[in-house]
């Protein structure tokens, strides 16, 4: 997170223990920003569902330090600023669409007037306005997750939580959720999305962090946790041998590194195209065909299995079973 930017979410030791020895959450420390699209990634059991639930006091959490919109966790006050949309919603399926965003809207105060006139201006955004009369029971799983987007929109919140917002949507339907997520976030509003489809994740958060155990294992812009990964690729169509590599490290410039798995690629840590020409020159001098060259870094997929690769044998054997923490 920025320096400058003002923290929305800032908890320090977020514990969870169920039935005084199974441990879900063993100290989370966690920071998102005003006015960004965070991602909480993580493998099952990983505590991402349990820490959301204790962020919006669904269950609360054995130890829990600092702040959520500026106030203590659970406050109000807060908690009247925040939308949420949990994982594996129910909705009454015998409600309409309408019904449910009216219903939700009357919970949070809103006056008759105002909550159908929000009502309508969600149901357009989220691409349900021409089913707003059926029941629920008739929807689709993915039109459920839009109606329940809504819902999360309906207090007109500053942080925005949402557990799995995807899950069961259409290419389509998630290619529309995330337009509305940037449009959110370009109203000022705060994103808090826990999601297992890291394609997703990658497309529209702004930093991200990667669960492990009950513990932030990494958190930050995906630029950042890969920087001593990414740089400058280059592919050729013989494999380079070590008489090259060591005349091609000689040039005043960064050092390549050559893949251990495939000698025809070297990496330079580097985006800046003009620090690697000495070296493609160089190649082509020897005759090398150079059949790609280009700025590569590993994706949120290379990097969420390198954390956890890392981190398997760390385990705690009891986080696996604990009841309600299975994400």
């Amino acid at each position: 997170m920025s320096p400058t930017m003002t923290p929305v979410i800032d908890i320090q030791g977020v514990e969870k223990t169920y039935n005084r020895r199974i441990k879900a959450l063993r100290g989370v420390d966690l920071q998102v920003g005003e006015g960004e699209i965070f991602g909480l990634l993580g493998p099952n059991g990983a505590g991402k569902s349990t820490l959301v639930k204790i962020m919006t006091t669904v269950i609360h959490a054995s130890k829990c330090q600092g702040t959520v919109l500026g106030k203590k966790v659970g406050d109000k006050a807060a908690l009247r600023d925040i939308g949420y949309l949990p994982e594996h919603h129910r909705f009454p399926p015998y409600l309409t669409g309408r019904q449910v965003l009216e219903y939700f809207g009357a919970m949070s105060g809103i006056n008759r007037k105002d909550r159908k006139a929000r009502a309508s201006e969600l149901l357009e955004l989220v691409g349900m306005e021409s089913w707003h009369k059926d029941k629920l029971g008739s929807y689709s799983k993915g039109m459920r997750q839009r109606v329940g987007l809504a819902q999360a929109l309906m207090n007109d919140p500053q942080l925005v939580i949402l557990d799995e917002p995807t899950d069961g949507v259409d290419p389509s339907g998630r290619r529309d959720i995330r337009n509305i997520l940037t449009q959110l976030k370009d109203e000022g509003r705060t994103i808090f999305l826990n999601s297992h489809l890291l394609s997703e994740l990658e497309m529209v958060c702004d930093r991200v962090a990667i669960m492990v155990h009950g513990l932030v294992s990494t958190q930050g812009t995906i630029e950042e946790l890969t920087a001593d990964q990414s740089g400058f690729e280059i592919a050729t169509n013989a494999p380079i041998d070590q008489s090259l590599l060591s005349q091609i490290s000689t040039l005043p410039q960064i050092p390549p590194i050559l893949d251990a798995k495939d000698p025809t690629r070297m990496t330079f840590q580097t985006d800046n195209a003009a620090a690697v020409q000495p070296a493609i020159d160089a190649l082509r001098k020897q005759s090398i065909i150079i059949e790609s060259a280009g700025f590569k870094r590993p994706s949120l997929e290379d990097l969420f299995m390198q954390v956890v690769d890392t981190n398997q044998g760390d385990k705690p054997g009891a986080i696996s079973g604990a009841k309600g923490a299975n994400s």
